[in-house]
């Protein structure tokens, strides 16, 4: 993989679905989708213009689930309303063993001398939710959890700033793809409802009659209303150690005495929602609580005073 300078156009219907022939959410879709994958190893390396990283997985696995992530019938692990237009699938990765490295680049803007990056996990798995259109299989929302167990990370100072000019580097081709997306997201769509089919039975168990308000009412608890990700994890132990040194008369000599410390997180997490307003409702948001509503309403009161000024100029 490699990070591009500017974001490339979106990549427009389903692949799975042109091939098969249609234009919208049907078989070939679903049957992709039923497929459980089993990898013994796989190696994603990823270039940019700063640094060059490589991600190693074993024991990768990927399957559908129902909503309350677990395995079950396949025609539970998709929620299709039919007068929304949409529908809902979720999907989860595990593995055994995840290794991460990162190296900055030799034309970079890093220093001369650069220690690597390396972080080794063990067990771990990524939720995925995707919302689509049954029109054109085109992803409305998706929400990302990364769940991750026990992690101990020996981290030196260098390393600490090389990690932090990495994630400088990454920021800007994220924040340049979320500037393309926020201009090519329309205000509100309209869809029309597809007509009934026998392909859309698929969602439903047999001998049951589709209701629509029952139907409409579990599409509303598990849907995404804004694409989401999430960072879940559940003990960390962070050591940073000093490695500054000084060389004189070609023998290695510390200028002062390496000290090092020591970090314990419990339960720690990260939501990131990359395209929520300002001022709208957070009540669907993962770890709401009441005191957001306080800064619900400061967050307001700053918007329409911001807006004031833009208006009177």
């Amino acid at each position: 993989m490699r990070t591009c300078e500017e974001p490339r156009p979106p990549n427009g219907q389903s692949p799975i679905a042109l091939a098969a022939g249609q234009s919208e959410y049907g078989f070939a879709e679903k049957v992709v989708e039923g497929m459980f994958i089993v990898v013994n190893s796989i190696t994603i390396k990823i270039q940019s213009k700063a640094f060059h990283a490589s991600f190693e997985l074993w024991q990768l696995q990927g399957y559908s689930v129902n909503p309350n992530w677990q395995q079950s019938d396949l025609r539970l692990t998709r929620i299709t309303d039919p007068q929304r237009g949409e529908v809902l699938t979720f999907k989860e990765l595990t593995w055994q063993t995840l290794r991460i490295e990162a190296d900055a680049t030799d034309n970079g803007d890093q220093d001369p001398v650069t220690t690597p990056l390396r972080l080794i996990t063990n067990q771990g798995r990524i939720q995925i939710s995707l919302k689509r259109r049954t029109k054109d299989c085109n992803v409305m929302a998706s929400k990302l959890m990364f769940l991750l167990d026990d992690l101990l990370w020996v981290l030196t100072d260098s390393q600490l700033k090389a990690m932090m000019k990495y994630a400088e580097s990454l920021s800007e081709a994220m924040e340049k793809s979320a500037q393309q997306r926020k201009s090519l997201a329309p205000e509100s769509v309209q869809i029309t409802p597809p007509a009934p089919s026998t392909q859309q039975s698929w969602s439903q168990p047999f001998g049951v009659s589709p209701n629509a308000s029952s139907i409409g009412q579990y599409f509303d608890k598990h849907d995404m209303k804004e694409s989401s990700y999430h960072l879940l994890i559940s003990r960390l132990d962070l050591h940073i150690c000093d490695d500054s040194h000084t060389r004189e008369s070609g023998t290695l000599k510390h200028g002062m005495l390496g000290g090092a410390m020591q970090l314990t997180f419990r339960r720690m997490a990260f939501d990131y929602y990359p395209f929520h307003r300002a001022g709208d409702a957070c009540k669907h948001w993962v770890r709401y609580s009441e005191a957001m509503e306080t800064r619900g309403q400061w967050v307001k009161k700053l918007v329409s005073e911001f807006q004031s000024k833009i208006e009177k100029l």
